[in-house]
């Protein structure tokens, strides 16, 4: 299988998939690692475990690390960061996976659930770019991979999901704008929105039999989404920057 390049002293590249214990961030994490990367990635502790997401990157017999953190809790997400740049002595690429979602319309809504939405998804990402940021600055590259929700580019609006769009847009417009002032070190800032993505853990031949209502007829895999991130991971996509990639079957809407 072909790898991909490795910096010029050979070292393989360094990735942390945040929220990669199970769902699309594990298929991610372990695409990576079929493709040589090192990976670290954070699970929830009490949450699922992080056992078979460990086994399928080592797999591959590359290098990976665990790292318990819940990215609701100030301090966490940028910790994550640092134990993973220490760990493997750089960090090339972060793809932000994780993000809490609250279906429920705003007049059974809390402000507990606006802070969990904001704090879970847009404060997270933030605190992510802060740590990871320097180091790629330092080394002249470096790739961010966020994840926003179908359509929040274009802030389109969605019964039921007040809190999460609003969160998940602040995410896109933050990556945006990021990518305008990092480009100049090597470093390209993408979100993707995933969507019709029915059965997380399902792949591609499987998700192709479950119909869906997008152009397509049938619903997404993580292995659509691992393609798509770890294209934006690579050499030949540095000149993709500041975009959001929507991996959606072609589904207008933000949700079916």
């Amino acid at each position: 299988m072909e790898r991909e390049a490795a910096p010029a002293d050979r070292i393989p590249r360094a990735v942390l998939v945040t929220g990669a214990a199970r769902g699309l961030a594990q298929g991610i994490a372990a695409d990576l690692a079929a493709h040589g990367y090192r990976v670290a990635f954070t699970y929830r502790t009490g949450g699922s475990s992080p056992d078979e997401t460990l086994a399928r990157i080592r797999a591959h017999g590359v290098e990976a690390l665990a790292i318990a953190a819940d990215h609701a809790e100030a301090g966490a997400t940028s910790a994550a960061v640092e134990r993973a740049e220490g760990e493997f002595g750089r960090l090339d690429a972060l793809v932000h996976a994780v993000g809490p979602i609250v279906v429920r319309s705003f007049e059974r809504s809390s402000p507990a659930d606006y802070a969990a939405m904001l704090d879970g998804n847009l404060r997270s990402a933030v605190e992510a770019a802060f740590a990871a940021l320097p180091g790629m600055r330092a080394r002249r590259f470096g790739r961010l991979v966020f994840f926003g929700m179908n359509g929040s580019h274009a802030t389109l609006p969605a019964r039921g999901m007040t809190l999460y769009g609003a969160a998940k847009a602040g995410v896109t417009a933050f990556a945006r704008a990021l990518a305008l002032e990092e480009a100049k070190y090597g470093i390209s800032v993408n979100t993707i929105e995933p969507g019709d993505i029915r059965e997380k853990s399902l792949d591609r031949a499987a998700s192709l039999q479950l119909p869906a209502d997008n152009p397509t007829g049938h619903a997404g895999s993580w292995e659509d989404i691992a393609g798509a991130v770890r294209f934006l991971l690579g050499d030949d996509a540095g000149f993709f920057n500041g975009m959001t990639l929507g991996v959606n079957g072609g589904l207008a809407q933000p949700h079916e």
